[in-house]
């Protein structure tokens, strides 16, 4: 990946998450500039050599990529003394949930080459996912871009519908907390049976390591056939998922996945 002058605007988790990445990957600190207006923060960047004493607009103005990383209710103030910079020659990325492309084109008139993008949290330990969405007719060169920033931290793929992003939402932005529920749950049930609290929570964890490992490691099999080679007819397994099938846990996710898209789409409309 071509070492832009990449801007921050926002040094939260997933900023952090993305710079420290790209700095894993040998991009050089020289090029990276992060605004926040908490110091903590500031100061954890510029120990890795980042520059941070730059207000919004200047960083924006010197930047060639800049990566709107704010919370989506404080995009329109952030946007506000931003508009008046020429971003008609650089490429603007916006990891805040819930704003629409149309809604950064409207708040950044003069940006034309705009990416949105889904992130989630693992992007903290280097395996994130992200969904992107691209305004119309964007650089090639800054698809190529936008696709390497992301995979500094994780997997990307592309959307053809800005709406899919809802999905995406529910699918991998909100999903890693149904996994902690669920080994949440696991580790509560292990505890009550007498497991201490440190094995249990080793039980756990390392169960869903490998099981998502196997998933990774054999793309060829559904995930039905995953989930069959564990269950012998009549065995310990086959007894636990009978009361899952019981309870209808599939109805059960796709209705709180449902629910974690009608909220999104909510949003968007708040912001």
């Amino acid at each position: 990946m071509k070492n832009k002058l990449l801007t921050f605007i926002g040094g939260g988790n997933m900023a952090q998450a993305i710079v420290f990445g790209l700095l894993n990957k040998g991009y050089s600190a020289a090029k990276l500039i992060v605004c926040d207006r908490n110091e903590a923060k500031r100061n954890l960047f510029a120990q890795k050599g980042v520059e941070v004493n730059l207000t919004n607009v200047e960083a924006a103005e010197k930047a060639e990529v800049v990566v709107l990383a704010v919370k989506p209710q404080a995009m329109a103030e952030t946007c506000g003394p931003l508009s008046a910079v020429d971003f008609s020659g650089k490429l603007v990325i916006s990891i805040a949930a819930a704003v629409s492309v149309s809604r950064l084109s409207a708040l950044l008139p003069t940006a034309k080459n705009i990416v949105r993008v889904m992130p989630n949290t693992p992007a903290l330990v280097s395996e994130g996912m992200a969904g992107l969405f691209a305004s119309a007719g964007l650089n090639g060169e800054y698809q190529d871009f936008a696709e390497d920033l992301l995979n500094a931290v994780g997997k990307t793929c592309w959307l053809q519908k800005e709406e899919d992003m809802h999905a995406v939402t529910a699918g991998s932005g909100s999903s890693p907390a149904y996994f902690f529920l669920f080994m949440e749950a696991m580790e509560k049930t292990l505890s009550s049976m007498g497991i201490s609290p440190e094995n249990a929570r080793t039980l756990v964890q390392q169960s869903a390591l490998g099981a998502a490992k196997m998933v990774e490691n054999n793309p060829q099999l559904p995930l039905s056939t995953l989930r069959e080679n564990v269950t012998s007819k009549g065995g310990t397994t086959a007894a636990a998922l009978a009361v899952f099938n019981q309870y209808q846990l599939d109805k059960i996710v796709q209705q709180a996945m449902e629910a974690c898209v009608a909220r999104s789409q909510e949003m968007e409309k708040l912001f």
